[in-house]
């Protein structure tokens, strides 16, 4: 197995304000803040990303489901919904909707929702990660850590 296999990287830049450049590989996106926030609504807010990140990985999961029983190749659709909690400020109470574009039975249905239980991102948010945060100031030679 290749470290790209079990190593993920992705790189933020600021474009200007509160808008930033976002790549993963050869894809790149923007993220900014609401005109309210003081961006120019040119893109998801992170917590947008995160409900992105989430609903495309339920997604992917449901939608191998359906292909590898030859139930469907295209068609679902996946909402996510999450309330603002405070105190620390944070996304909770996650809600995942899955339709599937073809009737399934109850063992089906039931299976389809066992797959989606496999997603990475879901999963992730299930245990807690640990998140270290290194500040680096200037060039790297000249680097802080926090």
């Amino acid at each position: 197995m290749n470290s790209e296999e079990v190593f993920m990287r992705v790189k933020v830049d600021q474009i200007d304000g509160v808008r930033f450049s976002i790549q993963a590989r050869s894809h790149a996106i923007v993220s900014d803040q609401p005109k309210e926030n003081g961006g120019a609504d040119s893109g998801m807010t992170p917590p947008e990303l995160l409900l992105a990140s989430l609903g495309s990985c339920a997604a992917y999961y449901a939608a191998e489901y359906l292909r590898s029983r030859g139930l469907a190749d295209r068609g679902v659709e996946v909402t996510v919904e999450a309330e603002k909690l405070k105190q620390p400020a944070r996304l909770g109470k996650f809600r995942i909707g899955v339709t599937s574009p073809v009737n399934l039975s109850d063992e089906q249905h039931e299976a389809m929702t066992r797959a989606v239980h496999h997603c990475l991102v879901h999963n992730t948010l299930l245990s807690v990660p640990e998140v270290a945060i290194e500040v680096l100031t200037g060039k790297a030679e000249h680097s802080t850590v926090h």
